[in-house]
């Protein structure tokens, strides 16, 4: 399979877990959680996964709005594991993550709370027209290689160029626990480490094809063509109903005795105000 490698800045955290060091690092950002910016400004740290930095990003923007007396800053990475083991090692106060905790990651001094489901979309460059719907074989044949150009499926005569994650991405495993199955992906697909990656080059790619949040389309306004899925859109509604499967959590990890500021934050989010500015923004809030 083909990678795509962006050029990244490493924040290095003595971890011991190398696939998790986050693509960008704050210049101010320091292994101690809790830090006073200036005398009137308090700093809140979080660690998001890529899958989850946004939706936590909206929020902390809307806090820091609320009260001036605040500033959160935030690093997206790969994977929520290594968001969890910076929490652990007090480098960050808050941790996104895409999934509950697991039994190797609590150390029995952080809890998880789920904050939003986020709907996964798969998604074709504006430049294919003419299809508007995959069936599970559709989808499945283009992963697989079998199906290589648009106008197999009724759209232009173009080469189809195929977006894929990696297999331990929390996009790349629903694809495969309601669609794909165990097969084998084609080595065509060009492999990107990134939701935000995958999503900037869908955007740049004529006739390329990928899977990832509905809500950061909706939130961007992309100009790509969500699909059906075996005739369902990918909504809400049909969410509710169970007739739409792929929906991922995103959740909050933080320390069980969390400082007064961090604790007022994690209040915020799960408040009303928090919980509409997330379905204003086409999550769908846990609460």
């Amino acid at each position: 399979m083909k990678k795509i490698v962006f050029p990244v800045a490493i924040f290095a955290v003595v971890l011991g877990i190398s696939s998790c060091a986050p693509s960008s690092t704050p210049t101010s950002l320091s292994p101690t959680v809790g830090a006073t910016t200036s005398q009137s400004q308090q700093t809140i740290k979080f660690f998001g996964s890529s899958s989850t930095v946004k939706c936590l990003t909206l929020l902390a923007e809307a806090y820091e709005a609320k009260d001036p007396t605040i500033k959160v800053e935030s690093v997206s990475i790969s994977q929520s594991e290594g968001a969890i083991a910076s929490l652990k090692n007090n480098v960050v106060d808050i941790a996104g993550s895409s999934g509950k905790l697991k039994p190797e990651d609590d150390n029995g001094q952080i809890q998880y709370r789920e904050v939003a489901k986020d709907l996964l979309v798969v998604a074709t460059h504006s430049s294919v027209q003419g299809v508007t719907n995959l069936t599970t074989a559709q989808l499945r044949a283009i992963y697989k290689g079998e199906i290589t150009n648009w106008k197999e499926l009724g759209g232009p005569d173009a080469a189809i160029v195929l977006l894929d994650r990696p297999e331990d991405e929390s996009a790349k495993k629903l694809l495969r626990q309601y669609y794909l199955e165990t097969d084998q992906t084609t080595d065509q697909a060009i492999i990107l480490s990134k939701e935000g990656e995958l999503i900037d080059t869908l955007k740049s790619t004529p006739y390329a094809i990928g899977a990832f949040s509905r809500a950061a389309s909706l939130i961007d306004r992309l100009p790509v063509n969500h699909l059906s899925l075996n005739n369902v859109e990918p909504t809400a509604e049909n969410l509710g109903t169970g007739k739409y499967p792929m929906v991922r959590s995103i959740g909050i990890v933080w320390q069980k005795t969390p400082s007064s500021t961090t604790q007022k934050f994690i209040d915020f989010i799960f408040s009303p105000a928090g919980t509409q500015l997330l379905q204003e923004q086409g999550f769908i809030p846990t609460n």
